[in-house]
């Protein structure tokens, strides 16, 4: 039996099998929105533009969203373990060659194209490790607490601390940072011992893999279109939903040929799960979107530097430390569904006190109360949501909804960097600040209005299952 699957085994004996999944969840989710802080910087040195840094930030989280699927079908196939250490070992080769790049060129091959694909191929086994190693329904919440807590923290302090090293050093140094904790991941992971053998005979759907990575770049790449040219942009659109729609008809077609397809059209049949994976897309959207957002206002409109655009995100970061802190307890107390519920709730108030406290006055601490309860709302609804959509679905569909849930929270980690810069590239003003931020409150009411229909209560976070509704006490 694999270390860490008995399941009496004590959270104190298992939690050094988390640390190094988190803090690979950690180090993602900081490379997303860590180069916010840089604009400015990276524009000087690379001779770019705002909109060539917002470029290379989408595609990175982008090329994690399109290929997240994929790189959690090719983990039944290459084993769990295997792919968790090769996607680490491309991440560091990409951050090592983002690090020395001489143009923005090279930096979208290092840091957009291999560190996406890094990320693609460790993320999925991350989840499926996590369901595999902690069988007791008890460790398994604590240690999905502990990896979606660390994402939050990774992208909300990822511009605090991107702004340090910036500072201090360089912006390339924040890219060395990123290999160091790399190797860190790969030293503790060795105790790591993958629970199922690999199975090389398992298929895998090339076609499918192809028509959803383009049918996903097309959209995002559409809306990035949308400042320069409308028709361009709808041609995109058109042609990335077209590409999508002939997709999800190939995996039809191989499930009545009774071939294995890229994606079962079975996860999409649990009403629960959809809902919680709409909550997800809206939860990184926003977080992502705000992020990019404000940086982008701070630095160019203000002329703040990248250590004060990152202090002032400290805010963020403390709300999400204190509402994931409390996680556990919450969960006790309340159902998943009201912990969403309330999330959105407080994240959508904290847009609204931003948007008023930063038209008022001149000072950067007006920042500080709307970004605390943005992040305080987003930190605690993370964990439920992806134990809503993980525990919809028995063991031997987690590494198909593993990468399903983590190719749509990347994509809206991605759509939300794209939106929120092409309303900012088109004016970089007050008014467009303000736009851009109204649009996510917006769309933080659609993910609300999906909270809204989730069941009372689900099955104990982390047990694999499908969920059932009960009225909550």
């Amino acid at each position: 039996m694999a270390e860490g699957v008995d399941a009496a085994r004590p959270w104190s004996e298992s939690r050094r099998l988390i640390l190094p999944l988190a803090l690979a969840q950690f180090i993602c989710s900081f490379a997303g929105s860590n180069m916010n802080v840089m604009i400015n910087d990276i524009s000087r040195d690379l001779d770019t533009t705002v909109q060539g840094v917002q470029v290379a930030i989408t595609l990175f989280l982008l090329v994690m969203a399109a290929l997240m699927i994929p790189g959690g079908k090719l983990t039944d196939r290459y084993g769990r373990k295997r792919c968790f250490t090769l996607g680490l070992a491309v991440y560091g080769v990409g951050a090592l060659l983002s690090a020395v790049a001489p143009g923005l060129g090279v930096l979208i091959i290092g840091n957009s194209i291999l560190e996406g694909v890094g990320t693609a191929l460790l993320i999925p086994p991350v989840y499926i490790l996590t369901t595999l190693l902690f069988a007791d329904v008890t460790s398994r919440a604590k240690a999905f607490g502990a990896i979606s807590a660390l994402g939050g923290v990774g992208a909300a302090a990822g511009p605090l601390i991107g702004g340090l090293i910036t500072s201090a050093i360089s912006w390339r140094a924040a890219f060395v940072f990123q290999a160091l904790v790399i190797g860190l991941i790969l030293l503790l992971s060795r105790r790591i011992v993958d629970p199922l053998p690999a199975d090389p005979t398992r298929p895998f759907d090339t076609l499918g893999a192809i028509l959803n990575a383009v049918g996903l770049i097309m959209l995002v790449l559409g809306i990035l279109a949308a400042d320069d040219n409308v028709w361009l942009m709808l041609g995109l659109l058109v042609a990335g939903a077209a590409v999508l729609a002939g997709f999800f008809l190939w995996v039809r077609h191989e499930e009545r040929t009774s071939r294995e397809p890229l994606l079962s059209t079975s996860l999409f049949h649990n009403r629960t799960s959809n809902l919680g994976l709409v909550t997800q897309n809206v939860q990184w959207l926003v977080l992502l979107g705000v992020s990019f957002t404000v940086s982008a206002y701070l630095q160019v409109v203000r002329g703040y530097d990248a250590i004060q655009t990152g202090v002032i995100f400290t805010a963020a970061t403390a709300g999400i430390l204190l509402s994931s802190l409390g996680a556990e307890r919450f969960a006790k107390r309340r159902a998943q569904r009201t912990l969403v519920l309330a999330g959105f709730v407080v994240t959508i108030a904290g847009i609204g006190v931003l948007l008023a406290l930063v038209a008022g006055t001149p000072s950067a601490w007006a920042f500080a109360p709307g970004l605390f309860l943005i992040g305080f709302g987003l930190g605690g609804m993370l964990t439920p949501s992806v134990n809503i959509v993980q525990s919809s679905f028995p063991e031997d569909q987690q590494g198909e909804i593993s990468g399903l849930s983590r190719s749509v929270s990347n994509l809206g980690s991605s759509i939300g960097t794209a939106v929120a810069g092409t309303i900012l590239v088109a004016g970089l003003s007050a008014h467009a600040y303000g736009a851009a931020m109204v649009t996510l409150g917006v769309i933080g009411l659609a993910g609300l209005a999906a909270a809204l229909f989730l069941p009372g209560r689900l099955a104990p976070a982390g047990q694999p299952g499908t969920p059932t509704e009960r009225p909550e006490r």
